[in-house]
C-alpha cells in the first residue's frame, strides 16, 4: 500500500511536470517539436514508478495539456502524441525493470529502444489519424518529426534522464550501480 501511494503521488508530480515544463518553450510549437519537454516526465515516471504508471501518464499527458492549455493542438497532434508517449513509459518502464541489472547501460538500453518504438508508434497513429481526414502522412515527414526536428530534444533525453536517475540514486529513489553487477569486482 505504502509503495503504492507513492508511485502514485510521484505520478502525479510527473503529470503537473510534464503540464508546466512545455511553458518553459514559451509555447512555440516548433520549439517544442525540437525540445520534447512532454517527453522527459513521461521517461522518468516510466524509469522509477514503472511501466503501468508511465504508459498512463504518458497517455493522458498530452490530451489533458491540449484540453487545458490548447496545446499541443488535439487533433492529430495531442492524439498522435498520447500514443507515442504511452509507448515512452511503458517501453522504458518494462525493459528497465526487466533489465538483470539497474546500471546506466541498462538505462540507455531502455531509453534508446524506448525512442525507437515510441516514434514508430507516433508514425502509424500520425498515418492513421491524417488518413481519416483525407491526408496523408509521408516518408518526409516522418523522418522530420520523428528525428531530424527531434535532435536536440534526444540529446537532453540521452543527457538529463540518465543525470537525473544518477542523482535520484543518491537519495536512495532509484538504485543504480554505475556498471552491471557482473562486472564489479567484488
Amino acid at each position: 500500500m505504502k509503495n503504492t501511494t507513492k508511485k502514485l503521488t510521484l505520478s502525479a508530480m510527473f503529470m503537473a511536470i510534464g503540464m508546466v515544463l512545455p511553458f518553459f518553450t514559451g509555447q512555440i510549437q516548433q520549439i517544442g517539436n525540437m525540445l520534447l519537454p512532454m517527453h522527459l516526465p513521461v521517461f522518468l515516471c516510466g524509469l522509477i514508478c514503472g511501466w503501468e504508471y508511465g504508459v498512463v501518464v504518458g497517455f493522458l499527458l498530452p490530451l489533458l495539456r491540449s484540453m487545458v492549455f490548447g496545446m499541443p493542438v488535439l487533433y492529430p497532434t495531442a492524439i498522435a502524441m498520447a500514443f507515442e508517449l504511452a509507448t515512452y513509459g511503458l517501453v522504458a518502464g518494462f525493459l528497465y525493470r526487466h533489465s538483470p541489472w539497474k546500471c546506466v547501460r541498462a538505462l540507455y538500453r531502455s531509453l534508446i529502444v524506448a525512442m525507437f518504438v515510441g516514434r514508430i508508434v507516433w508514425g502509424i497513429a500520425e498515418v492513421v489519424l491524417l488518413g481519416m481526414s483525407g491526408n496523408i502522412f509521408t516518408w518526409q515527414m516522418f523522418l522530420s518529426g520523428a528525428l531530424l526536428n527531434s535532435i536536440p530534444g534526444i540529446i537532453i533525453q540521452l543527457t538529463f534522464i540518465p543525470a537525473i536517475m544518477l542523482v535520484l540514486n543518491k537519495t536512495g529513489l532509484v538504485p543504480i550501480e554505475k556498471q552491471p553487477v557482473s562486472m564489479q569486482k567484488g
